[in-house]
């Protein structure tokens, strides 16, 4: 029986996944085969050595030391596109919250209770000071055009926006499943000036540390709303407070809070609620189980962000899976030592991306031992798993 260790509480829907296959969910072990978590900081988690995998029930992995783990040879997971309804709901929110002054207006109501007032007479005399906008055709523009940000694009399409698209990396997938009314822009600093709002769907990397700086906030255009769902360090936050004073930016939607953001006067702070639905959770770690099982059981590999994507269906007697660092010769090494035994390789399978490599072996007859071990004294091999 495998054991999956969480590092989190999981959405009981995992067990939908795991019980068939009998896997065992724990919350503590020695010796798991996989881990599974959502926000758990594993960057000091003595990780021990029996574990195969890890599985991220999100999309984020900056809470994951998943190089390190690659040279480890342990495989990292993530959820790509299984939170991308919940958080493009939460947008949508956002972008009403920005048009109109709902919450100053919720809280101005609240703040009436247990006074002697009128309520309605209040509420009609001061409803006023609450007026907004309506995002109907408006410009939006969303910065990133992955699983979420391409949801935020078809769905502001869908409520009568404007919008207009940036992506340098879009995938053909992404772009296959875009409405075609999305406007192409190749340039952020001439999106920024077009649009009335801006929305962030890019992964947070040192690349892109607070890209909406004083310089791109300048660039945009005056009295723009900004969103961000996706990550607080792609923001300045300095730059954002002192552009909210100047009436450069209208509001900002974060949810991402921090203590220089609390009690800023048209900044809207929520508390990391993107991905807080009872469907998105159950969707991330139903995924994050499927990977984990199609992994342990096939050696395949899917979303994993440290190693290539890799699958095959099985194919002969034994699967080899190798480990391996991504320089010349490796795979050719390690055929020439099953060559030698005089066994078929009946399909292979080899995938490499980044400083990392994959290869998944299906082979005619069961390997001795002895060969198995002279695979994995080869140089530059990271890790060998045998599955039968």
């Amino acid at each position: 029986m495998s054991k999956i260790l969480k590092l989190n509480e999981i959405s009981g829907a995992v067990d939908d996944i795991f019980a068939p296959h009998g896997y065992k969910l724990v919350k503590e072990c020695s010796d798991p085969d996989a881990v599974i978590l959502r926000s758990f900081d594993m960057h000091s988690y003595n990780m021990p050595k029996s574990v195969l995998c890890v599985g991220r029930a999100g999309a984020g992995v900056n809470n994951i030391p998943h190089r390190e783990y690659a040279e480890q040879g342990v495989v990292v997971f993530n959820t790509p596109g299984a939170n991308a309804n919940a958080v493009k709901e939460l947008v949508v929110c956002a972008l009403l919250l920005c048009g109109r002054k709902i919450v100053d207006g919720i809280n101005w109501t609240q703040s009436l209770a247990g006074g002697r007032q009128d309520i309605p007479k209040s509420v009609e005399s001061g409803k006023k000071a609450f007026a907004g906008g309506e995002i109907l055709g408006k410009t939006l523009g969303v910065i990133g055009l992955g699983a979420i940000g391409r949801l935020v694009a078809n769905t502001a399409v869908d409520l009568g926006m404007k919008v207009i698209g940036y992506d340098p990396y879009i995938s053909i997938d992404a772009a296959w499943n875009l409405n075609h009314n999305v406007q192409k822009e190749t340039d952020l600093k001439s999106l920024l000036s077009k649009c009335d709002f801006v929305t962030l769907h890019v992964p947070y990397l040192d690349a892109n540390k607070e890209m909406i700086n004083e310089e791109a906030l300048g660039a945009m255009k005056n009295g723009a709303n900004l969103i961000n769902c996706s990550r607080g360090e792609l923001v300045d936050n300095a730059a954002v407070k002192a552009a909210l004073k100047s009436g450069r930016l209208n509001r900002y939607v974060t949810d991402f809070p921090c203590e220089e953001l609390l009690g800023t006067e048209n900044l809207i702070t929520i508390p990391h609620l993107g991905a807080s639905t009872e469907e998105a959770e159950d969707n991330c770690a139903q995924m994050a189980a499927r990977e984990i099982v199609d992994f342990i059981e096939n050696g395949n590999i899917t979303n994993s962000v440290n190693f290539p994507n890799c699958k095959s269906d099985r194919n002969g007697k034994m699967r080899i899976t190798v480990f391996h660092k991504n320089v010349k010769n490796v795979i050719s090494s390690v055929s020439d030592i099953i060559a030698k035994e005089g066994i078929n390789i009946s399909s292979f399978n080899s995938q490499s991306g980044g400083p990392m490599a994959y290869a998944i072996l299906d082979i005619d007859e069961i390997i001795s031992d002895a060969t198995i071990d002279k695979i994995r004294k080869s140089d530059n091999i990271v890790r060998v798993r045998v599955i039968k």
